[in-house]
């Protein structure tokens, strides 16, 4: 009887520290900019403050750009299986609120007016219980490690259904969770269905308090990322305009990168080039508030970059190309020999390798992988990913892959290949929220799921 009190008072103290970090919090939130397509100022959608959605409607909370890019099979599949139902994505910042705008500008017109997107409300026990009387969604699914208690609590008092879906806990977060043992236990206990992407996953969600019964190991969404037809169709002209006349330019793509990464890039490229002259590095920070202070570090370092966002012409001379744009990564892979992917030189547990690997790219990446170690292995074993402790490293597997062309266009298409084999996630999970919604009315022509 004793239990449930503590797991309350968790939850108490846990609100009264946001409370009391509160003038902090809303300083940071008026510096926020007003996403594309936002249907309210940032503060009162933080503030729970949205305006809904026409129901019935299914609510998907992912973080940022990244975990927007990995769930768009997962998006696109909710709307076609769910005809009947409005999609309301959530993400904490304003950068995944364009990317979930250009996943909609991707989509036909009739999936794309169903979908909408809202900031997350903070996670004030105030703020989430108006956002939940609101929306009120007929399932709330979050995906990854986004687990905000007083949201969780929220959902379950307005007898919405919550699952978390990729459900992943890196062995870094989870020793951050584990000092808050009773708090994620409390939160974990309003899930009602949790699909984990790996037996290692699943087994640190259920130190942390998650039930067996309510768990199912699915396998990884990172996988299910399908190569883009009009993604191949940008990145295979722009290679065009790229290669100026010459079809044996080098060029390698570094996607996603973080700060405190890109000056290693640059000496790995400078190394590059002293063995390959006319190679040419496309450069794609991960954040677009940094595209400006990477320009500037381009020139500091001796490349005048030719920047997308203004249509610079890419000559013989051009050193780096800019990807300074949103939603175009996967055009940008294409365009290139050789993926680098980012977040990885820096101590951040790297990003997805599958996307690169989707589009049949050799995939190169540092030694932190730690967040994408389950689809890093097969890559591996494959022999299509490879991961370098440095730049030199970097320069070196860089110069070994464009003097074998054939062999790296092996190992890309090996990679393809793996990545083919490895999808069913997105079946296993669309299966598993079936179960937790109530038959509702289809659309005529729509089959019931």
């Amino acid at each position: 009887m004793a239990r449930r009190p503590r797991l309350a008072c968790s939850r108490l103290a846990y609100s009264a520290a946001l409370y009391a970090l509160a003038p902090l919090i809303i300083a940071r939130v008026r510096r926020e900019q007003v996403p594309a397509g936002s249907a309210a100022c940032p503060r009162r959608q933080r503030l729970g403050l949205v305006e809904g959605v026409q129901p019935p409607a299914l609510w998907l909370h992912c973080a940022s750009v990244g975990e927007v890019r990995a769930a768009r099979p997962l998006i696109e599949s909710l709307l076609e299986r769910y005809a009947g139902h409005r999609l309301l994505v959530t993400t904490m910042t304003a950068t995944g609120a364009e990317q979930v705008q250009a996943l909609a500008d991707r989509l036909d017109a009739e999936p794309a007016a169903r979908l909408a997107h809202r900031l997350v409300p903070l996670d004030w026990p105030g703020s989430a219980r108006r956002f939940v009387a609101r929306v009120r969604p007929a399932l709330a699914v979050m995906f990854e490690t986004e687990l905000w208690p007083n949201l969780l609590h929220a959902c379950r008092r307005a007898g919405v259904p919550v699952a978390v879906v990729n459900g992943r806990l890196s062995p870094r977060a989870f020793a951050r969770y584990r000092r808050i043992r009773p708090l994620m236990r409390q939160a974990l206990g309003n899930v009602a269905w949790l699909a984990a992407k790996s037996e290692a996953d699943a087994e640190r969600f259920a130190a942390l308090g998650m039930a067996a019964e309510r768990t199912e190991v699915v396998g990884s969404l990172k996988f299910e990322v399908i190569p883009d037809a009009g993604a191949i169709e940008v990145g295979e002209r722009l290679r065009t305009e790229l290669e100026q006349e010459s079809s044996a330019r080098p060029v390698w793509v570094a996607g996603s990168t973080r700060d405190g990464e890109e000056a290693a890039l640059l000496a790995a490229h400078a190394a590059l080039r002293e063995r390959h002259p006319e190679a040419l590095l496309v450069l794609v920070p991960r954040h677009p508030r940094r595209f400006d202070a990477v320009a500037d570090e381009c020139r500091a370092a001796g490349f005048a970059p030719a920047r997308r966002s203004r249509k610079a012409p890419v000559t013989r001379e051009t050193a780096v190309y800019l990807g300074d744009t949103l939603g175009e990564l996967g055009a940008l892979y294409v365009a290139g020999d050789v993926a680098f992917v980012g977040g990885s030189l820096v101590p951040l547990g790297g990003q997805n390798v599958a996307e690169p690997a989707s589009f049949g790219r050799a995939v190169l990446t540092g030694p932190s992988l730690e967040n994408f170690e389950d689809v890093a292995e097969p890559l591996k074993a494959a022999g299509a990913l490879a991961a370098v402790a440095n730049a030199d490293a970097l320069a070196e597997a860089l110069a070994n892959a464009f003097d074998h062309p054939a062999q790296t266009r092996r190992q890309g298409q090996a990679g393809a290949e793996v990545v083919a084999k490895q999808r069913g996630a997105l079946e296993r999970t669309l299966d598993g929220l079936g179960r937790l919604l109530s038959p509702v009315p289809q659309r005529s022509g729509a089959e019931t799921p």
